[in-house]
Formats: C-alpha cells, structure tokens, sequence
C-alpha cells in the first residue's frame, strides 16, 4: 500500500512553510505567560498536528497546548491520552470541563487540524464548546460534561500557558506543530483556518493572516529558526525550552515528509522511535529498526540514513517489498522478502522470500558516515552512496521483483544496541551544506542524483 499524508496530497494554494518537532525524551517545550485578556469568556485555539510516539512508557499522556499553574489542583488542557483526544478543565481541584472522544488519533503518518471553540456566555450548554478535526464537529464523547454559563477558564487568563508539556512539567509532547493560533475574544469556526479541497475534499490550511486575534492573541508560524516562539500576529513571543534549530521542520501540513513509521514495528524488542520518528534505537534483542511511512510504485526518490551510533554488529540499509518487509518487521526476522540491503561491511545482500544471497558491493560503513539511498521504482533498481559517493562505480542493484510498492528500511543482523537517523529532507540532525531536490525541497548533508527527488507529498503529487 502506499501512505499518502492527509492534506498534503496536492498543491493546496497557500503553503505552509514550517512546522516544530517536540520529542517526549528531549523535554522542550514552549511557554508564555498571557497579559490581560479581551474577553476571558470567549477563545479559539486552532493548530495542525502531526503525532509521533503514541504510547511514551505505555501510560503517560501527552499534552499538547496547556494553561495554569499546578497540574494536580488548577490547569486546562489538550492532550492525548493513549489513542483518545481529550479537553479537560480543572480548577481549585474541581472539573470545570471535560470532554474524551470516542474517535481515535492513531494516524502517525498525516497531519491533521484540531479547532478547540469556547463562548461560555451562550446559554445553550452544547454551544459553549465545539471541537472540530479537519474541519468536521467531533460530536461523539465518552465523556462530555460542559462548562457552566460565564465560566472564565485558565485559557485566556494571565498564568501561564504552554505547548509540549503540563503545567508540571511532565507529560511532555511527541508530535510535530504548525500554525498554532489562538484568538482571544471570538469563538470561531473551523473555517477560519481552513477549508475544504474542490477537488480531492481534503481539509487544507488557508492564510490567518488576516484574523483578529485579540490581546492575548498569537501565532506561531515557526518560520524563525532562532526564535521558534515568535508571534507573527504581534508581541505574544514564546520562550523556547531545551528546542534548536533543528527542531524546526519542513515537514507541514502542506507538504508531509516520510518518517520511519511506529505502527510497523515487532511484537516484541521493538525499536525506540523520537525525534519526530527520523531517529531509531534498537537494543541487543532487537533485529528491525524501522520502515518508511511512505511506499512507492514509481518515481525516483532519495533519502539519507545516518549511523549515529554503532556497536560492531552487521546493521542493514534496504528497500523492499513493503508488505513483505512490513510482515517480517512484525515478526522481527532477517529476511525482507524481496529486497535489496547495503551492509555495514560493504556487502549487498539480495533477498527473497525464499533465499539470501550476499555480494561484494562498496566501501564498508561505521559510525557518522551518512549513507544515500537512491530508489528507482520506475525500474526497481536501487543505489547507495557512502558520504556523497556513489557505490559500486555507481551501478544500481536490481530489486527483485517486488510484488506491490517498495518501501526503505533499516534492520540489524547481529543482535547490538545501534542508533540510526533517517533524512526524508527535513533532518533531525545538523546539516553542514545543504542540498535541496530539483523542486527546491529537502534539506540534504549530500548532492541530491540528478532526477531523484525528496520523499514527500508534494513530489508523490507529481512523479508518483
């Protein structure tokens, strides 16, 4: 199959440049403590989310934009709590509101817009609080208790307020943030910030520009990397914590970047994803370490895979048969039906569903080298470099005969403790030149080949 990022399959007419990538095991977060608010009954919170990690340490929620002072006695809150998106107004230890949905947020490969809309003045109870996803009412709650009329929230009060982490400081964020405005004084609709597609009916961001958003007012458009908190609607500046300039993504929700994908992963010694799964951990019982959440048919695509720690084991970088690389993922095996791998040692091993074979390739990799991978789906053909070079006098290797898309992936065949970071274009790791595709995507250590292409939305939307 192949995995298409939800808004992001076509050229949307207004782009959005950057987004923020928040790691659970990095603490960073983003705070600010609100002045005087225009009307303290009457906000909306908008932003795009992208989810990474779902179950950081099986039970920690994760929060996503929070408000107050004590998470055990006064704070409001968007998190998620395993699969469900929850809203919770608790204040002097009391639940002032709550609401859990009952739809579930798995989807670690799209981008998806949540609109959070309170006007506590309205005497209808149900219209005191209306959440949207992409655009449509969540309508459906396991739990759903509304605020009394007139009630002042911590939201839009002068305390402060926090995007990645609890009041607490825990329960931190894993997922990647853009567009993050909030509108003090108005509850608005959805379609403030976004509209649907005429053509394909995708949720698409629009320009907010133009909003009012009110004393206590921001928008965090993330497009400076040295000031990832600025308010580009005026002076609600963030302060950045424990969060660099890497943090700052090119992976939005108008053009959505392959990552290595949670979901597909073994039963058991399964990887350790962060870094917006552009970064896998694999301990000594594991064997894979993850695949791509985007698999192709056609095109020509390039990526980058840097080995970032090693332990003397034998690790492989190859492209596949997505399903039968995802089916041997699930049972931890070595074998990736058919596919084929760039070892550590510089040999190739060319696998089937029936067999292995290893041959002499290229020069052998060891820790910091940064590998390249060039995929031509159009022929099934595929080639590795080693820092910028092409291996094999530049060869390609045939893939054979995969049965449906082709997907990367990195795996082990010695049980080591390995580290690994992946490059779709927008790297979790500092880049020292510079290198964008033909279409001015990408961020690469190395030269893209000539008519290879970053792996991406907007690329798929025209050569896949």
């Amino acid at each position: 199959m192949i995995i298409l990022g939800t808004n992001s399959i076509k050229d949307t007419g207004y782009d959005v440049a950057n987004s923020c990538r928040f790691d659970y095991g990095s603490a960073d977060y983003l705070n600010k403590t609100l002045g005087t608010a225009t009307n303290r009954k009457k906000f909306t919170s908008s932003f795009w989310i992208k989810r990474t990690e779902l179950y950081v340490n099986n039970s920690r929620q994760q929060n996503i934009f929070t408000a107050g002072t004590n998470s055990g006695t006064n704070v409001d809150q968007i998190y998620f709590r395993y699969d469900t998106l929850d809203i919770l107004g608790y204040e002097s230890s009391s639940v002032k509101f709550q609401f859990r949905t009952t739809q579930l947020f798995r989807d670690t490969s799209s981008w998806g817009n949540i609109v959070f809309a309170f006007d506590s003045t309205q005497s209808t109870a149900s219209n005191r609080v209306k959440i949207y996803y992409n655009g449509s009412q969540i309508t459906d709650f396991s739990t759903e208790t509304y605020p009394t009329q007139n009630l002042e929230p911590l939201w839009n009060l002068n305390t402060p307020h926090y995007y990645g982490k609890n009041t607490s400081g825990a329960n931190y964020g894993a997922y990647y943030l853009s567009e993050c405005c909030f509108i003090d004084g108005q509850a608005l609709d959805p379609t403030s910030f976004g509209e649907f597609d005429e053509d394909s009916g995708i949720w698409k961001p629009i320009d907010v520009s133009g909003l009012t958003f009110g004393n206590n007012g921001f928008y965090l458009d993330f497009e400076d990397s040295s000031a990832l908190g600025n308010d580009a609607a005026g002076s609600n500046n963030f302060t950045v914590n424990n969060l660099t300039a890497t943090d700052q993504s090119t992976d939005t929700c108008t053009n959505n970047f392959a990552t290595l994908n949670p979901l597909n992963v073994p039963t058991s010694a399964a990887p350790a994803f962060s870094e917006g799964n552009l970064k896998s951990i694999c301990n000594a019982s594991g064997k894979f370490m993850g695949s791509l959440t985007i698999a192709v048919s056609s095109g020509k695509w390039f990526w980058e895979i840097k080995a970032t720690e090693l332990s003397g084991g034998n690790s492989y970088i190859g492209v596949g048969d997505e399903t039968a690389v995802a089916e041997n993922a699930r049972q931890n095996n070595n074998g990736y039906g058919n596919s084929v791998m760039y070892r550590t040692n510089g040999q190739t091993r060319i696998s089937t569903n029936s067999s292995t074979v290893d041959a002499s390739y290229g020069n052998s990799y060891t820790q910091g080298d940064i590998i390249g991978v060039a995929l031509n789906a159009d022929d099934n053909q595929v080639t590795f470099y080693k820092n910028g070079t092409p291996q094999n006098s530049g060869t390609p290797v045939s893939i054979p005969t995969p049965t449906g898309f082709l997907t990367g992936f990195i795996a082990l065949g010695l049980a080591q403790n390995e580290t690994f970071e992946i490059n779709t274009g927008s790297p979790p790791f500092a880049i020292s030149s510079g290198n964008a595709d033909a279409n001015g995507y990408g961020n690469f250590e190395y030269a893209v080949p000539s008519g290879y292409f970053s792996l991406n939305t907007k690329n798929l939307s025209e050569f896949g």
